[in-house]
């Protein structure tokens, strides 16, 4: 039973603290879609979307009013679309339709993005998967919600070189079709290791093929929230910090699972996952960098970083998997830079670069996220970037990503303005050393040793 008490402090972290559910995400199986006729497919495709989610967002507005819980975004993502248009998809065209048939299928029930433009060739491409691939600047630059990812590899299979030197290509052509927009395609593109089937965040989310045929995930968000917690704890011990942390994530995540079980019940779509990543907004108070920086950092960045970041992330899942029957996607914490104000700060006083946060994606929950970088960056050196964020993922066995945006007519000192949640980002500079040679290669870098576990 929830007491008086913990009803008036829910109230207070909404209230004060930036508390919300950061998005409710239904994932839909298009597999019962697939026709080898592409105005067939099409119309399938629109048919089932709008059908199975046509009361998804009347439904979160309707739980807001009622629980007086924000509910920031209501998604959809959906089975790779390479795999659903493999047969009717002979060209890198007939894709795009599919991705324009996607975007009015979200403007119709009105979600705010849908995910699942994707590919998964963590080990090798088939021609199907390489014509999506090729076709997503073009997709992403003519769709508003169309959101894509593309796992190159995992720990299992390795690290899909080939792939990794196309999305290098593919991420610098994304930036150049959406360079009047300060290349803001590339905010909608991730590239993945390890990805989860069952993210319900943007822009990396897809319906996995081990999913239901429809299910609801929902992703919680309370950086403010935990750093309120902490500065009541200002200059204690290590203990009572991690106890803080963990008792707080608890809280958040279970107004996530209340949520989710509401929309899962109205909706009669089953229960999927909590996601219990907190999730930073540019809104002053929304942030994980300022999460750090009350555990004593002077600045994120500063020595100290990673390990600060090791304890926020290991604490929330402590403390979030005992709130949640079930939790999933990527769970820990999100480290955006134009998603969140500290980290914007941090970078603009020099304070932070591209390496501390890769270290720090080494035990957090994503990786190198909403990072802009300058647009004349070749896109060999976007391809070293990505591969190197992957070998992360796959020697730890968990999931990164990576989403940089090669700015398009800009450089280091500049800002790029993306609006919205997704915020705006000083441009980073990144190492000029070259390795073409190295991405050059083609073919696969193995699986580590421990991955054999049969």
């Amino acid at each position: 039973m929830i007491n008086l008490f913990e009803v008036s402090e829910t109230n207070q972290m909404i209230e004060h603290d930036n508390l919300d559910v950061r998005t409710i995400t239904m994932g839909i199986s298009l597999l019962d879609c697939m026709d080898s006729d592409l105005g067939r497919l099409c119309a399938k495709i629109y048919d089932k979307i709008t059908t199975c989610a046509r009361d998804l967002v009347k439904t979160g507005r309707d739980i807001e009013i009622e629980y007086g819980i924000p509910i920031v975004n209501k998604r959809i993502s959906v089975t790779p679309i390479a795999l659903i248009g493999s047969a009717a998809c002979a060209s890198t065209a007939d894709y795009v339709e599919l991705a324009r048939t996607l975007d009015r299928a979200a403007q119709a029930v009105g979600v705010n993005f849908i995910g699942g433009y994707s590919a998964l060739v963590s080990k090798g491409m088939t021609p199907a998967e390489e014509r999506l691939i090729r076709s997503i600047p073009t997709a992403l630059a003519c769709t508003e919600r169309v959101c894509s990812s593309v796992n190159i590899g995992s720990t299992k299979t390795g690290l899909n070189m080939d792939a990794v030197r196309l999305m290098g290509d593919i991420v610098k052509a994304t930036a150049e079709a959406t360079k009047e927009r300060d290349s803001l395609g590339c905010a909608k593109l991730v590239v993945f290791c390890n990805a989860p089937d069952d993210n319900p965040f943007m822009a990396g989310a897809f319906h996995g093929v081990t999913e239901a045929d429809t299910v609801i995930h929902v992703g919680v968000s309370g950086p403010g929230v935990v750093k309120h917690a902490l500065s009541q704890v200002r200059g204690e011990n290590f203990e009572v910090l991690c106890e803080t942390v963990k008792k707080t994530a608890f809280k958040v995540t279970r107004v996530g699972q209340l949520v989710a079980k509401e929309a899962s019940n109205r909706l009669g779509v089953p229960f999927g996952i909590v996601d219990l990543s907190l999730a930073p907004t540019p809104a002053v108070g929304d942030s994980v960098a300022e999460i750090l920086e009350e555990m004593g950092l002077e600045s994120v960045g500063a020595p100290g970083t990673t390990a600060a970041l090791a304890l926020l992330n290991d604490q929330v899942k402590k403390g979030g998997v005992m709130a949640s029957s079930y939790v999933g996607g990527l769970s820990g914490a999100f480290i955006p830079v134009s998603e969140d104000k500290g980290m914007i700060d941090a970078v603009s006083r020099g304070a932070l670069s591209i390496e501390k946060l890769e270290a720090m994606t080494c035990v957090c929950s994503v990786g190198l996220d909403m990072i802009a970088i300058p647009g004349d960056t070749p896109a060999s050196t976007i391809a070293g970037i990505i591969a190197d964020e992957a070998a992360i993922g796959m020697i730890n066995q968990k999931t990164t990503a990576v989403r940089v945006i090669p700015v398009i007519g800009k450089g280091v000192g500049e800002t790029a303005q993306f609006g919205g949640l997704l915020g705006y980002a000083p441009i980073l500079p990144v190492n000029t050393y070259s390795c073409e040679s190295f991405v050059n290669r083609g073919g696969r870098i193995p699986a580590p040793i421990h991955s054999f576990k049969n």
